[in-house]
């Protein structure tokens, strides 16, 4: 468990589903956490799924879908090496420039905290993001997302900070 907090629930799983409003355009849906913020409470997230729709496929060109899970509202997808992003996943299918298939190849980033890290991140605020996008799609694209954690009461300290943080990433 992290340093200044007390975990105060058992393991949670919560899921959430989102679907592009219209053809490869970004979308994204909040997962409300309703976390006590008079307590200073966080959500620890110990281990992510995330499960993007299948491309369509393309005699002619490249398609892809991709996704992520956000602490803070963005207004693309993003990768994780951006501060506010816990995780990616994305499924593409390649088509060389004669439109000749290349491959199709599956990302999904991190799906479990490392065995030297007790989490995949700390959510402070009372909500975060599932986000998706397609790239030259014929149907529109969605994604599924499973989170697992739990609620941990941070001291004051711990939770000034991690909310500072959060809100500070974007």
């Amino acid at each position: 468990m992290p340093k200044g907090l007390k975990s105060t629930s058992s393991p949670i799983q919560i899921s959430a589903k989102v679907v592009e409003t219209a053809l490869d355009t970004f979308t994204d849906t909040e997962i409300e956490l309703t976390l006590n913020a008079l307590d200073n409470e966080v959500f620890v997230v110990t281990q992510l799924n995330i499960d993007v729709d299948a491309p369509d496929g393309s005699s002619s060109k490249t398609t892809s879908v991709s996704a992520s899970l956000s602490t803070t509202r963005r207004t693309s997808v993003g990768s994780i090496a951006e501060p506010n992003v816990l995780g990616t996943a994305k499924r593409i299918t390649v088509v060389d420039g004669s439109g000749g298939f290349r491959g199709a190849y599956d990302r999904e980033d991190p799906l479990f905290a490392a065995i030297s890290e007790d989490y995949i991140g700390i959510i402070a605020t009372n909500n975060c993001f599932l986000n998706v996008v397609g790239l030259n799609n014929a149907n529109e694209k969605g994604v599924s997302a499973r989170i697992y954690g739990y609620r941990a009461k941070a001291d004051a300290a711990v939770y000034a900070a991690l909310v500072q943080s959060e809100l500070l990433s974007n």
